[in-house]
């Protein structure tokens, strides 16, 4: 059992406490890692720091960090097998995801904005003969950055590889619950020549590690990713010193089935943004939202395919869905379950832990039908293969439940009218809204979430802009000095 450090200024560091990692599949420990002080964290924001106030990664040309940064991915092309089997040992997500979206993901991040950072250009303004008026985009500063344990890599990589190429430093605090792979994003970028200090990563306890993060008022920038409760302690604490935040919270999102969907088309979709990663997904299709007229047909072949999705042991090729996170968290999913059970709910498959799994912590492809909309199970993010219908008659109706939620992050609508789809699309209050799909990402597209779902957008454009500042540079020219006295 391989035991990880901090990686602090470039050196790994020892610390007096380690925490295991437990294999979700096999519920063994299988590493351990650092658990960091408060002391422990102040020492990375003040390597961040003067690795920025004096460090050369701030000044070096755009073109060189795009460099470093297209090596990195290189490199983590190069260990990309390495990676998928690290990041399914620590949060239980089958092979086959791991090895076709997370990893590639993530590599594909980095060399994205190794690649946008060097068409990033200032703007001249016209003000007249008398002045030149230019803009310049510069780094925020020293970024703290927060990532969860679904998507543990290609989330470090989506707030790295921005943060990074626009010339910030940055402490990044994985989830304690799957740190493995982002630890192990140090080595990749030291090896492609990121200057000490320009990267630290440090393991540990929200309530000591990632309280210190956001107490420190050294930190210009806080990036999160996480539950909704949680960001607002993190807005709270970007206040205090008026630090830049970004938010990318949790979500709600419906997924809407008109009455001309193709069925056939709608129940791979939807299934696939139910279920993708056992439902540990911020954007997952968490409510399906359908027009009474074709509930029954629709029910009935969703029910039949999610029978058919193979689940087991995480590093089997075959298998589409792997255990969930941890004990507790497949506890407080269970106890969901339970919960709209006794309230009347309808229960069309699953509902409990599958057969012939004795150890691991799974829960079986979960349907509900005919769920009330003031439910919990319709109302509240319960992150786990839990999918309810709820049926409702006419287009309008079917908006107004879509945006009948304190959330906003994203939503999917299904339909053979494709340019009904796009007029439906600008009444729903999300900041992605898919037709006849669900749960794609990509990386030169802004994601982001309405309401309570964040604040902000990753990836794309706007993902670099949200770690840069907008200085604008005003230089007389006149042949006379400027007097006003």
């Amino acid at each position: 059992m391989h035991r990880h450090g901090l990686f602090i200024d470039g050196q790994w560091r020892e610390s007096r406490a380690h925490f295991p990692s437990i294999n979700p599949a096999t519920e063994e420990p299988f590493a351990e890692f650092a658990a960091a002080t408060a002391e422990d964290m102040a020492t990375a924001v003040t390597a961040a720091r003067t690795a920025f106030d004096t460090g050369p990664w701030p000044g070096m040309p755009a073109a060189e960090r795009g460099r470093v940064l297209r090596t990195a991915a290189a490199l983590l092309k190069l260990r990309a097998e390495e990676f998928a089997q690290a990041e399914t040992a620590d949060t239980g997500k089958p092979i086959f995801e791991s090895r076709s979206i997370d990893v590639p993901t993530a590599v594909d991040s980095l060399d994205y904005y190794g690649c946008l950072i060097r068409g990033v250009e200032g703007a001249a303004i016209p003000v007249g003969d008398a002045a030149i008026d230019a803009t310049v985009r510069e780094p925020v500063g020293v970024v703290g950055a927060v990532t969860p344990w679904n998507f543990p890599v290609v989330l470090a990589c989506r707030k790295l590889g921005p943060a990074l190429a626009a010339g910030n430093t940055v402490v990044l605090k994985p989830a304690s619950l799957a740190p493995l792979t982002t630890v192990m994003l140090a080595d990749v970028f030291a090896e492609a020549g990121l200057p000490p200090g320009a990267l630290n990563i440090v393991t540990g306890s929200g309530r000591e590690a990632g309280q210190a993060l956001l107490d420190d008022s050294r930190i210009d920038k806080l990036s999160f990713t996480g539950s909704t409760a949680v960001g607002r302690e993190v807005l709270a604490a970007s206040t205090r010193s008026i630090g830049r935040c970004s938010l990318e919270l949790g979500g709600k999102s419906p997924a809407v089935v008109l009455a001309d969907a193709d069925l056939d088309a709608a129940v791979e979709g939807i299934l696939f943004g139910a279920f993708l990663n056992q439902g540990e997904c911020c954007c997952a299709a968490t409510r399906v939202l359908v027009d009474g007229r074709v509930q029954d047909d629709l029910v009935a072949r969703l029910v039949a395919r999610a029978k058919k999705i193979h689940v087991g042991d995480p590093l089997d090729e075959k298998t589409r869905m792997g255990p969930l996170i941890s004990a507790d968290h497949r506890d407080a999913v269970l106890a969901a379950i339970g919960e709209a059970k006794q309230a009347g709910g309808r229960v069309a498959c699953g509902g409990g832990m599958p057969r012939g799994l004795s150890r691991g912590y799974y829960v079986e492809p979960t349907i509900f039908d005919d769920v009330p909309s003031k439910s919990r199970l319709y109302r509240e993010e319960i992150f786990g293969p839990v999918l309810p219908v709820t049926p409702f008659v006419g287009d309008d109706a079917l908006v107004a439940a879509a945006n009948d939620t304190p959330y906003g992050l994203a939503a999917s609508i299904w339909t053979r009218d494709l340019a009904k789809g796009r007029r439906l699309a600008s009444r729903i209050r999300a900041g992605t809204v898919w037709i006849n799909i669900h749960n794609f990402v990509f990386n030169n597209a802004p994601y982001g979430g309405f309401k309570q779902s964040g604040l902000g957008r990753e990836c794309g454009p706007e993902g670099l802009d949200a770690y840069t500042e907008i200085k604008n540079i005003i230089t007389w020219i006149a042949p006379q000095p400027f007097r006003w006295y």
